[in-house]
């Protein structure tokens, strides 16, 4: 069965499972080598790249629908931090990519997305793609101007960074991204990544550490050739609080 047999065939079920006009597209974070990465899907239909997105069953709810949509696209199966951050309704904005096929096609109605961001260790699970996917992949995201992406994934993707960059001056980051032991040089590596600039190092590290998220270990990073920096690691308790309620003493 071809790309286009596949979509055809997939089309008459999804007519019967999903709600019509209503899908969700999750822009997946990584950090990895100081840079931000993004996790996209190269379809086999036209091979072009795609968040990993998906459609809302008649019986679940919003949210659940993304957990199971990362599940079914890209295998991830574990918990991730998920954030509504956007919706997305321009006319055409699925039909065109389906223009092969005619108005009856499920795929080809007008969808209305609804954006969350999500952050996520690449480190910590295998991408698997779906049966209607060639490939899943982390793209740097200094690599997006070299790859062609369809619909308006661009724009959710450029949305979604610059929710993220809002939301870092009130929620801590870092707990989905990071190791379990960290530096605050790391740290503030990953904050730069986010930004895309440079912090004052001496500012920086007395805001985190006056957030109260993080805890000092007994520990130091071993194997460098400069002084052994100390190891830290979130508070799980006290991050969970200020997802909730924002950073105090930031």
């Amino acid at each position: 069965m071809d790309s286009k047999e596949q979509i055809l065939q997939r089309s008459i079920e999804a007519k019967e499972i999903f709600l019509p006009h209503l899908s969700a597209d999750p822009v997946i974070f990584g950090f990895d080598q100081n840079e931000l990465k993004v996790l996209l899907i190269k379809m086999n239909y036209r091979k072009l790249w795609l968040l990993p997105g998906g459609y809302v069953r008649k019986d679940e709810d919003l949210d659940e629908a993304v957990v199971r949509i990362l599940k079914d696209r890209a295998g991830i199966s574990t918990d991730v931090y998920l954030d509504e951050f956007g919706v997305f309704g321009k006319r055409n904005r699925s039909e065109l990519y389906f223009e092969d096929f005619d108005d009856t096609l499920f795929h080809k109605q007008r969808f209305i997305s609804i954006g969350y961001y999500a952050l996520y260790n690449p480190s910590r699970f295998n991408l698997v793609p779906d049966e209607f996917s060639e490939s899943c992949e982390w793209i740097y995201l200094s690599q997006l101007s070299e790859i062609e992406l369809a619909m308006d994934h661009r724009e959710i993707i450029e949305k979604a960074l610059l929710t993220l960059r809002e939301k870092i001056s009130i929620k801590p980051i870092g707990y989905n991204l990071l190791p379990e032991k960290f530096t605050l040089s790391e740290l503030q590596k990953l904050y730069e990544a986010i930004l895309g600039k440079e912090l004052n190092r001496g500012n920086f590290y007395r805001k985190i550490k006056n957030s109260g998220i993080l805890n000092k270990l007994e520990e130091q990073r071993r194997g460098g050739a400069h002084k052994s920096p100390d190891l830290y690691s979130f508070d799980e308790e006290k991050y969970t609080q200020a997802l909730e309620n924002g950073l105090n003493a930031w």
